[in-house]
């Protein structure tokens, strides 16, 4: 049986190059204010995976996706072991775009902290006398460029956006950057309003792109995850403060209350953890993972 070893690792995925394809592994590990955190979440892995299944599935009217497959009867030998099934994703082969797609429907995080200072969100000028939490008149697109592990994210303007494409794909910048933008609303549109008959607002999240082999832009990466998005029960939802959540908001809140955990999580948050995520995947799929 020929061994596979990672070509690429991230905060918490693997990518292993079986030759025509990618098989993209999401591990249990969380990651915080671009820090991998010391604890392991049991399942968080599979949960992205299966909930990026999910939403490829539902929105590939929309935009084509990476996606090939999640069953590993379809991958090599080697990733028929425990340790890959549900979290692995069989994927075609993208030359990615060097932008993070973030779309914003509700006036949250850094954006709220952002509003607060000068009544914008990157750059973009929103009505006055929003609350945190509020639901933005309409949803907003953020770019930003994409940092190595260990630096944070840059928020750009859409026009640096184009910049930086035709930096890269030169002819192709404002093609490219239109074709993103459009398809981050777009997908944003179609899924906060499914999640949100099922009791889930969307309130933001990240989407990333690459071109396939014909270079048609393709969605790739992951896919309205806990880990991608904010995700709060619409039970209860009032704006003016901070929101319940599904997502890891509850690992952010608590390592900002502990400043000294040096990045340590009490098994009670890791456990709080995984509860959020698979009950959010419950709710959105109608499904349970075994």
């Amino acid at each position: 049986m020929k061994e596979y070893m990672p070509v690429k690792e991230g905060k918490v995925r693997e990518i292993y190059d079986t030759g025509d394809n990618l098989i993209m592994v999401a591990t249990d590990r969380i990651s915080a204010f671009d820090v991998i955190l010391k604890n392991m979440v049991t399942g968080k892995g599979a949960v992205l995976t299966q909930m990026s299944r999910f939403w490829f599935d539902l929105t590939k009217d929309i935009i084509p996706n990476h996606m090939i497959s999640t069953d590993t009867a379809d991958m090599p030998e080697f990733f028929r072991q425990d340790r890959f099934e549900k979290r692995s994703m069989l994927c075609k082969k993208l030359e990615m775009l060097p932008i993070e797609c973030i779309v914003r429907g509700y006036i949250t995080g850094s954006g709220w902290a952002s509003y607060k200072k000068n009544g914008t969100v990157c750059g973009i000028k929103l009505p006055e006398g929003l609350r945190e939490c509020d639901k933005l008149p309409e949803a907003i697109y953020t770019p930003s460029t994409k940092a190595e592990i260990g630096d944070h994210d840059e928020n750009i303007s859409y026009e640096r956006s184009i910049e930086v494409l035709e930096k890269n794909f030169p002819g192709h910048g404002e093609e490219y950057a239109k074709a993103i933008k459009d398809a981050t609303l777009a997908l944003y549109k179609k899924c906060a309003d499914y999640a949100l008959e099922r009791g889930i607002i969307i309130a933001d999240t990240k989407f990333e792109f690459g071109l396939d082999e014909n270079g048609h832009v393709v969605i790739g990466d992951e896919m309205l995850t806990p880990d991608s998005s904010r995700f709060w029960p619409l039970e209860g939802y009032e704006p003016g403060h901070g929101q319940p959540s599904f997502d890891k908001q509850f690992v952010r809140d608590w390592l900002k209350a502990n400043p000294d955990s040096d990045y340590d999580l009490p098994q009670d948050v890791i456990d709080k953890t995984i509860e959020k995520y698979n009950e959010a995947y419950e709710l959105l799929t109608g499904g349970k993972l075994a």
